[in-house]
């Protein structure tokens, strides 16, 4: 068998320690009788050889014990150092017990002495070999070739101190700490790890040029949102590459490394705390439910499914049209989720056939509706198509999951919806009303109301009429929602959705959820300014002063759940994104982050505002006004009252006018959307 090489090593420490321990105790004993042997009285030999034979077999058991010979001495620090020192120390004073009450009393000197030199001996030889590595490092060929890189760090507390530690101790770094920063007076001229505290943020760009720094590490994991924005946006203006810890949950997992740091993102200089919601509570409703997530292959709708599956749902069902993503999220977490039940389904959400058949067979209990077309100029040239795909996709979607009996169903929306000035904007506004009619719908029963649009309708097949099998009406579902239906609202004629808003929550929830653009999804800004860097530019911004509210994917997915938790049917939740933020200042700070000079390596451009696109986006429409939730970054907007009826018949000619691809199926979305106001010109096309 081969024997490993710690174990070789383990075997010539305990030779070693034998040695050492006979000769601290011998030295203790000689000491007392200055160093001349013939003078020792013969009692204490013999007590000495009588006993420390024992004392080293029983150390040497006592020390594997206490793990002394299976360390990595290579990475030895406080914590081996206390251990090891204890060990010794026990060690000795049992001896010291032992030998006086099972042989004699021997001379004081013997039994410190001997306690000392064996605490120095056992300990010290174990940290020799760190000692060795950390002064006397032999540079390789290709370090000496390329000089180790200087760093600078922020952040003189535990995980400085770890990352430090760190860049000391690896050769494949090839980095020096060279000095830290801290805000902490107290801390300024004096060392971590032997790495000086030069001083605070203030002096950053000093201290770059007088310590010739070429990196700086951000390691205040910690920190809150605008103290690493202001610290950030102080570093990004030297020119040295940036990196930073992810966050505190590092610390708590012991996971401080310097493979850890990642490159400073745009986002990290937006200065917002992220949102907080109540992650136990969400998971609670999703556990042991049947979950559908449209567009589960896209950015917010991929993140939605990794979120759900890590929480123990009873099934994951998959929709989307575009197989790519949606097979690499299949991918994804059927490789992290081995259990569980996931379904992966292709298809359209304007197919009513398609989709109630998804319904029928999987019977979801929550539906997250992330499917539609977002991207606004190139809506601006389709705009039958947004219609097809946003507007009536999601009515057919919504119209399965009443049918079928869904708990919840949570519609992904865009602050684009306010006061809309493109195509997009005005469906998805459009999918606001189709959601809140549909609750309205669910609460009084009013199924009748429902309009069968494109797909739904009879057919005529040899003459004989052919009953759609999803028609509530022919299934005789209507009289299941009469037995539920609200009669004073039967009674009234008219259904406003004001009308039922205080209502207990009975039959399809039907929520939605309005933030503004998410950082690093697909078509946002970010990723075309960083291909556009690359290319070594220019950087393309419509507009000088155009600005627009960022929030990050786990935080958009963190809303879509939490409304969840909230819906008690037809609210539009609204997330406090905190200041807009100028795409201009987005494009210059990105380019300063990849270490150019805006203006001078990279130009910046202006092209002008695209089709339908306006300066700046809103939360909420003037009519709505907010009220809080128990999430203070949470809020509902007052539902504006509109006619369910009438909305539900321009609905239908709505539809039909998209599938007959409409030329004025704009001015139709004008009249139903009194907030939408078209900009610039009609599109050719």
């Amino acid at each position: 068998m081969k024997i490993r090489h710690w174990k070789v090593i383990a075997v010539g420490l305990m030779f070693y320690d034998a040695l050492a321990i006979a000769f601290s105790y011998f030295l203790g004993l000689w000491l007392r009788f200055d160093f001349k042997f013939t003078t020792i009285d013969t009692k204490y030999l013999q007590a000495y050889g009588k006993f420390i034979p024992v004392y080293i077999a029983a150390s040497i058991l006592f020390f594997w014990f206490m793990r002394m010979y299976r360390g990595i001495w290579r990475f030895a620090g406080f914590n081996e150092l206390l251990r090891y020192a204890s060990s010794s120390v026990i060690a000795s004073v049992a001896h010291g017990i032992l030998i006086t009450l099972l042989c004699r009393r021997m001379p004081f000197s013997y039994y410190i002495v001997g306690g000392v030199i064996q605490l120095i001996l056992v300990v010290g030889i174990r940290f020799s070999y760190r000692f060795y590595t950390q002064v006397i490092v032999k540079r390789t060929p290709a370090q000496e070739e390329s000089p180790a890189k200087r760093v600078m760090l922020i952040g003189g507390g535990a995980a400085g101190r770890i990352v430090v530690r760190e860049l000391q101790q690896s050769d494949k770094t090839n980095r020096i700490p060279v000095c830290i920063i801290d805000d902490n007076p107290n801390k300024w001229e004096r060392y971590v790890e032997g790495v000086p505290v030069v001083g605070g943020r203030d002096g950053i760009p000093d201290f770059v040029q007088k310590y010739g720094i070429e990196e700086i590490y951000f390691c205040i994991p910690t920190a809150s949102a605008r103290d690493k924005k202001d610290i950030l946006n102080i570093c990004k203006e030297t020119g040295c590459a940036l990196k930073s810890l992810p966050g505190i949950y590092q610390l708590t997992n012991d996971e401080v490394l310097v493979s850890r740091l990642k490159s400073v993102a745009v986002e990290d200089l937006l200065g917002r705390e992220p949102i907080k919601v109540d992650m136990e509570g969400i998971f609670q409703y999703i556990k042991c439910k049947t979950i559908l997530v449209t567009g589960g292959g896209g950015s917010i709708g991929s993140e939605l499914c990794r979120q759900i599956a890590g929480h123990e749902p009873e099934r994951l069902v998959i929709f989307d049209i575009y197989e790519n993503t949606t097979y690499a999220i299949e991918l994804e977490l059927r490789e992290k989720y081995p259990n569980l039940k996931l379904n992966v389904l292709i298809g359209s959400v304007r197919d009513s056939r398609r989709i109630n058949s998804v319904f029928e067979t999987y019977h979801p209990d929550i539906v997250f509706h992330a499917a539609a077309h977002k991207h606004v100029p190139l809506m601006e040239y389709s705009p039958n198509e947004a219609i097809k795909n946003n507007v009536i996709g999601t009515y057919k979607t919504a119209y399965a999951a009443l049918i079928h009996g869904t708990q919840r169903f949570v519609l992904i929306s865009t602050d684009k919806a306010v006061n809309p000035t493109n195509i997009m904007g005005a469906s998805k506004r459009l999918c606001e009303m189709v959601i809140q009619s549909m609750d309205a719908v669910s609460k009084s029963g009013r199924w009748d109301l429902l309009p069968f649009v494109h797909a739904h309708k009879d057919k005529v097949i040899d003459g004989q009429r052919a009953c759609d099998p999803y028609d509530h009406k022919a299934a005789g579902w209507e009289e299941a929602a009469a037995a539920t239906a609200d009669e004073g609202l039967k009674e009234s004629g008219k259904l406003r959705i004001e009308s039922v808003k205080n209502k207990e929550r009975t039959g399809t929830q039907f929520v939605a959820v309005r933030f503004g653009n998410v950082l690093g999804s697909n078509g946002s800004v970010i990723p075309r300014f960083k291909e556009q860097i690359e290319a070594g530019g220019p950087v393309t911004v419509t507009h000088p002063q155009i600005t627009r509210y960022f929030m990050t994917i786990p935080e958009a997915v963190s809303l879509v759940l939490q409304a969840g938790t909230y819906a008690w049917g037809g609210e539009i939740f609204v997330l406090d994104m905190g200041e807009p933020v100028k795409i201009d200042t987005l494009a210059r700070n990105l380019i300063k982050l990849s270490g150019y000079k805006p203006d001078e390596d990279i130009k910046v451009v202006y092209t002008g505002l695209r089709p339908g696109e306006k300066l700046y986006e809103e939360k909420l429409m003037a009519e709505e006004g907010i009220k809080k939730t128990d999430n203070k970054l949470i809020f509902i907007g007052k539902p504006i009252p509109f006619e369910v009826e009438e909305f539900l018949q321009q609905l239908e000619e709505l539809a039909n006018a998209s599938y007959e691809n409409s030329p004025n199926i704009v001015e139709m979305v004008e009249k139903i959307v009194p907030t939408f106001h078209p900009v610039g010109e009609k599109p050719e096309g």
